[in-house]
């Protein structure tokens, strides 16, 4: 079966479910857990915003045109305190108004460590998800994505923005982690001005990843060097695919390359 990648869409059950594909289409990946499947890069990527044929993926599926010029690839995507949506200003106004200008919590993530984050309230729990998160609270609402960034930036001297990838699919996880208690000793270090976005619900979000066994090393493949992965799937965490050779396969980062998809009964 041929494909073009791209994030895997989540559903918050227990286990998560993912599905890939077209919506005429889409494939149950939970599915296929315990079975042996092939996946063979073809050498072709299309750009997920021109459609125009690239010989390198930039930024998650873009050519480097539109990865230097496409809304989706803004730099405050990965650093939302440069957002300036709030300002009018960004590289497509209706774009930003419609993703940035809305909405953001702040929140905290758990796996081995915690690490703080961002993303549009719309984005619960589907961020946390592809993240690989074992938990996670919201510890604020901010109304865009720059006041979001900023209250970020004020926590990264406590934690970490970003997830330890091969602990996280290794499965590596701190059971002591509070993340409520966490959540509320990062009030007192919040500058006043942006207190008043720390919200008090504390509901703590669960998650459950379909597993028959994680790794206990991790080797991460890159079909621009190694087009074909073949091997039984063991696991789904974040936006991976884990394999009995302990083969990881990050499948939102090969978004626009086509693929072929085989199972082997």
């Amino acid at each position: 079966m041929k494909i073009t990648l791209s994030k895997m869409s989540t559903k918050h059950e227990a286990p998560i479910s993912y599905e890939l594909g077209p919506d005429e289409s889409k494939i149950n990946f939970n599915s296929l857990i315990h079975k042996e499947i092939g996946i063979i890069w073809d050498g072709v990527i299309t750009c997920r915003k021109c459609a125009k044929k690239t010989k390198k993926s930039f930024g998650e599926g873009f050519c480097y045109q539109c990865f230097i010029s496409a809304p989706e690839a803004s730099p405050c995507i990965l650093k939302p305190e440069l957002c300036q949506a709030h300002l009018g200003i960004g590289r497509d106004i209706d774009y930003e108004e419609k993703n940035h200008n809305k909405p953001h919590a702040v929140y905290l993530a758990g796996t081995d460590k915690v690490k703080v984050g961002v993303t549009r309230t719309t984005q619960i729990p589907t961020r946390w998800i592809d993240q690989g998160a074992n938990k996670a609270i919201v510890l604020a609402i901010t109304p865009h994505r720059h006041l979001a960034g900023v209250l970020e930036v004020a926590l990264k001297s406590i934690y970490s923005d970003k997830t330890n990838w091969r602990n996280m699919l290794k499965n590596e996880i701190d059971d002591t982690i509070d993340l409520e208690e966490e959540k509320w000793s990062c009030y007192e270090m919040l500058p006043s001005d942006l207190q008043q976005y720390f919200i008090e619900d504390d509901t703590i979000y669960d998650f459950i990843y379909p597993a028959e066994t994680y790794p206990l090393k991790v080797n991460s493949i890159n079909l621009q060097k190694t087009p074909s992965i073949q091997g039984v799937l063991t696991a789904i965490k974040g936006q991976y695919l884990i394999f009995d050779n302990e083969y990881v396969f990050n499948v939102r980062r090969h978004t626009s390359f086509e693929i072929e998809l085989n199972v082997y009964e």
